[in-house]
């Protein structure tokens, strides 16, 4: 499968809105919102530990540990749900996953505000593979040095959104809060962990 590449100076990014048909999709959103161990992480910001404004759970293989914004991150144990959906993408993108990151954004007041994956763990040009389920919400890319180059996608239910390359290096990405009425959402971005965190 090749994905359809979307030019961003300084970036790799792949797309494609369909990757997962739409009971294929439907399933996996029903079952990981029912079967994933959602939580409240902590993370720091300015100098203070903040509840996350979204549900997580670290999925991963047992040394998969990982640490990000000063929190260390025991990995869950892969659910049955995401087994073939791991083995496909690793067919599709040739990279041998270890981990991933679930997000649920219950409405559209949960976000994500700017960040790069951009920790030591991840190596220094990490792949990172998003799959999105659910509603439909816009994702922002910004250079770091260069505030002109920005980039806004719509990130559908099924779609796989695909980072490489130098981007975490060079954007910083957000989920942006919404006030228009919207469903939930379930994001998945697949990692590979090169040193476990410590």
């Amino acid at each position: 499968m090749v994905l359809d590449v979307i030019p961003l100076p300084d970036a790799q990014l792949q797309f494609d809105p369909h990757w997962l048909g739409p009971l294929e999709a439907d399933a996996l959103l029903d079952g990981l919102h029912r079967d994933v161990p959602w939580e409240t992480h902590r993370i720091r910001i300015f100098g203070r530990e903040v509840d996350s404004p979204r549900l997580s759970c670290w999925i991963g293989d047992p040394d998969a540990r990982y640490r990000y914004s000063g929190t260390l991150f025991e990995p869950h144990p892969w659910p049955d749900a995401l087994v073939p959906v791991r083995e496909r993408l690793e067919r599709t993108l040739d990279v041998a996953f270890n981990s991933v990151l679930a997000n649920l954004y219950r409405d559209g007041t949960d976000a994500m505000g700017w960040h790069s994956d951009a920790e030591p763990e991840l190596g220094p040009a990490p792949v990172i593979a998003s799959i999105s389920l659910g509603a439909t919400r816009r994702f922002a890319l910004k250079h770091r040095d260069d505030p002109a180059r920005k980039l806004t996608l719509e990130l559908p239910h099924g779609s796989l959104l695909v980072m490489s390359g130098a981007t975490q290096r060079h954007y910083r990405h957000a989920l942006p809060r919404t006030t228009r009425p919207i469903g939930p959402r379930i994001n998945l971005t697949f990692r590979r962990i090169v040193t476990p965190s410590r």
